[in-house]
C-alpha cells in the first residue's frame, strides 16, 4: 500500500522547491493569478446574465432590458479574453523561465558530480532527466495550478449562484463529490507509480540511442542491427504500455467522474421540472440553473481529468530534485599555491576500494615521484595503474593514507587549484564539436591569444596538417574530432596540454592507438611536453617507457618493483616477465 500521505506532504515540498526558481518573477507571477481569478470569477456571470435574459425578455416581452443584455454579455466575454490572454502568457513565459532555470542548474550539478557517479548512473537516464523530467514538471507547476485556481473558483463562484437559485436544489450536486474524491485518491497514487516508471523507461530508450548513435560503427561491422533494433524496439514498447495505462487510469477517473454529475444533472432537471410545474421555480430561474449546471462540467471534467500531469509532474520533480539533492565532490580544502608547483607527489599508505568492490584496487601503496621526474606505471590489466593515477587529482577519493603535492595534503587544496596543476593526455581523446582553436585554449586557458595557440600546435607536431584545412584553427572539427585521424586528435589533445603549461602531466597510454608513423609524431610531441615537468605515465607498451627515470611495477593494487627499465631487467622479476612476453626475449637475451 502507498502512503498517500507522505505523497501530498513531498508534494507541498516539491511545490515550495519549484518557487525558489521563481521567485525572482513574482510580479509576473502575481499578475498571473490576478488574471486567472478574473476569468474565474466572470464564469458564473453569464448563468446569472440568463436569468433576465429570459424572465425578462422572453416570458414579459421587456424591450428595455433586451437592449443592454446583449451589450452586456459581449462585454463580459470581451473581459474574460483580455484576462484569459493575460493568464496564458505570462504562464507560458514563467514555465518557460522555469524549464531553463532548472537545466541550467542540472547542467552545473552535472559537472559538479564525483566520477564515481558516472559510473553507477547511466548517461541516457541523465539526458532524459535534463530533457524530458524538466518539461514535465511545468505540468505539476503551471498547467495543474490553472487548472485548479481557475476552474476551481469557477465551479465554486457557480455552486454559488446555483445555492442562491434554490439551496436545496444545489445539495444534490454535493453527493457526487465524496465518490470523485474517492476515484481521484485511488487513481493519484497509480498514476504516481507509473510517472515514475515511465521516466526510466524514457532513460532506457534514451540510452540505447545514444550508445548506438556513438558505437554504429561497431554495430554496422559485428551485424549488430537486429539486436539493437529489438533493444529499442523493447525500450519504446515499454514507453508506449506505460503511457497507455495512465491514460486508461486517467480515462476511467474521468468517465467515473462525469458518470456521476451526470446522474445529478438528471436529478436536478427532473426536480427544477416539478419545481416549475408548481410555480416555485420560473423558466429564467430554471434557464440560469440548467446553464450553470451545463458550465461546471468542462472545470469538473478538467479538474478531475489533470490527475495524470500532476502525477507525472510531481514525479518528474521527485526525480529532478533527487538529482539535484545527489551528493557532490567534497572541497573543503582551500589551499592555492602562491606560485606554480614543483611537482613533487608522494603517497603514504594509500589504499583505495571502488563502492561494491570486493577487494581494494590500491593497497598500501607507497611511493616518490621527485619534481621533474618521468614515472611509468606498468603491469597487467586491473592491477590499479589507472585508480592511482585518479586519486592525485581526486577524481576519486583515497580510503586511507594521504597523497601529498609538494608536502601539502591533496585534500586541503582547493579543488579547482589543485586540477589548475595538472594536464592529462589520454589514450581515449576528448574533443568537442567546436573549432580546432576552441578545443587547445579551452577552459582557463579560452583567453589565450592565436599566436600562442599555434605556437602550441607547432610545439605538438599538429601545425602542419592545421595550417592546411580551410578555416586553419577556425576549422570546425566536428562530435569528438570525427573529422580528424586520430593521431591528429592526439597531437590536438597535446597541443591542450602545452598550453596549459602544468607543471604536473598525467599521461594515460597516450600513443597505445596510433599507427607507426603518428607514433613518431606524438612521441616527439609528447617528449617536448615532458620537459620540465612531473611526467606519470600508464603504459602498457613497455618501449615507451625505456627511459623514464623510474618504473613502478604494480600487480593487484600494490607496488612490486621500482627500478630503471635496465634495474629491472637485471632483477630478472615481474617486469622482466612482462618484457619478455611483449618482445619475445628473456632478460638474458638484452
Amino acid at each position: 500500500m502507498v502512503d498517500t500521505t507522505s505523497d501530498k506532504t513531498n508534494g507541498w515540498v516539491l511545490y515550495r522547491r519549484l518557487w525558489a526558481y521563481l521567485a525572482d518573477y513574482w510580479k509576473i507571477f502575481l499578475a498571473s493569478i490576478i488574471a486567472m481569478l478574473v476569468v474565474a470569477a466572470t464564469g458564473p456571470l453569464f448563468a446569472a446574465l440568463i436569468k433576465p435574459l429570459i424572465n425578462e425578455g422572453f416570458v414579459d416581452k421587456n424591450m428595455e432590458a433586451m437592449r443592454w443584455i446583449p451589450f452586456a454579455i459581449v462585454g463580459l466575454f470581451l473581459l474574460r479574453g483580455v484576462f484569459n490572454f493575460i493568464n496564458e502568457y505570462s504562464t507560458s513565459y514563467l514555465s518557460g523561465h522555469l524549464v531553463q532555470r532548472l537545466r541550467e542548474t542540472m547542467f552545473a550539478k552535472i559537472l559538479r558530480l564525483p566520477a564515481g557517479f558516472y559510473h553507477d548512473n547511466p548517461s541516457g537516464r541523465m539526458i532524459s532527466r535534463v530533457l524530458n523530467d524538466v518539461n514535465q514538471i511545468t505540468d505539476a507547476g503551471f498547467n495543474v495550478i490553472t487548472v485548479l485556481a481557475k476552474d476551481g473558483v469557477t465551479v465554486l463562484g457557480l455552486l454559488g449562484w446555483l445555492l442562491y437559485l434554490d439551496w436545496q436544489l444545489t445539495l444534490v450536486t454535493f453527493v457526487t463529490i465524496p465518490v470523485v474524491a474517492a476515484c481521484i485518491r485511488v487513481v493519484s497514487v497509480r498514476l504516481r507509480r507509473l510517472s515514475r516508471e515511465n521516466q526510466q523507461h524514457l532513460g532506457q530508450m534514451t540510452q540505447v540511442l545514444g550508445e548506438n548513435v556513438e558505437g554504429i560503427r561497431v554495430v554496422k561491422i559485428y551485424g549488430g542491427q537486429d539486436y539493437e533494433n529489438q533493444r529499442f524496439r523493447d525500450s519504446a514498447l515499454s514507453v508506449r504500455h506505460n503511457l497507455v495505462k495512465q491514460t486508461a487510469a486517467n480515462s476511467a477517473n474521468t468517465a467515473l467522474t462525469q458518470l456521476m454529475v451526470s446522474i445529478a444533472l438528471a436529478l436536478i432537471i427532473y426536480f427544477a421540472a416539478v419545481g416549475a410545474h408548481n410555480q416555485t421555480f420560473s423558466a429564467g430561474d430554471f434557464m440560469s440553473f440548467l446553464t450553470a449546471m451545463i458550465m461546471m462540467f468542462d472545470p469538473i471534467k478538467r479538474i478531475t481529468g489533470i490527475m495524470q500531469s500532476l502525477q507525472r509532474g510531481m514525479a518528474a520533480a521527485e526525480s529532478v530534485f533527487g538529482f539535484l539533492d545527489t551528493p557532490e565532490e567534497t572541497d573543503h580544502g582551500t589551499f592555492r599555491p602562491q606560485a606554480r608547483v614543483r611537482g613533487h607527489i608522494r603517497f603514504d599508505n594509500v589504499s583505495f576500494r571502488y563502492p561494491q568492490a570486493e577487494k581494494d584496487s590500491v593497497r598500501a601503496l607507497n611511493l616518490d615521484i621527485l619534481p621533474g621526474e618521468m614515472v611509468a606505471l606498468v603491469g597487467a590489466s586491473g592491477c590499479g595503474k589507472t585508480t592511482t593515477v585518479n586519486l592525485i587529482p581526486r577524481f576519486f577519493e583515497v580510503g586511507s593514507g594521504t597523497i601529498s603535492l609538494d608536502e601539502i595534503d591533496v585534500r586541503d587544496y582547493a579543488l579547482d587549484a589543485l586540477r589548475g596543476e595538472m594536464s592529462l593526455v589520454s589514450q581515449d581523446v576528448v574533443l568537442f564539436n567546436d573549432t580546432i582553436a576552441r578545443n587547445v585554449a579551452y577552459g582557463e586557458c579560452s583567453d589565450a591569444d592565436e599566436s600562442a595557440i599555434i605556437a602550441a600546435l607547432q610545439a605538438a607536431n599538429a601545425w602542419q596538417f592545421v595550417s592546411a584545412m580551410p578555416e586553419g584553427i577556425h576549422t570546425l572539427i566536428g562530435e569528438n574530432g570525427a573529422k580528424l585521424s586520430g593521431g591528429q586528435r592526439q597531437r590536438l589533445a597535446i597541443a591542450r596540454a602545452l598550453l596549459k603549461n602544468a607543471p604536473v602531466l598525467m599521461l594515460d597510454e597516450a600513443t597505445s592507438a596510433l599507427d607507426t608513423e603518428s607514433e613518431k609524431l606524438v612521441q616527439a610531441a609528447l617528449d617536448k611536453l615532458m620537459e620540465n615537468r612531473t611526467t606519470i605515465v600508464i603504459a602498457h607498451r613497455l618501449s615507451t617507457v625505456e627511459n623514464a627515470d623510474k618504473i613502478v611495477v604494480m600487480h593487484e593494487g600494490q607496488v612490486v618493483e621500482i627500478g630503471t627499465h635496465q634495474e629491472l631487467l637485471a632483477r630478472a622479476g615481474r617486469y622482466a616477465a612482462l618484457y619478455a612476453m611483449q618482445f619475445g626475449t628473456s632478460s638474458q637475451d638484452d
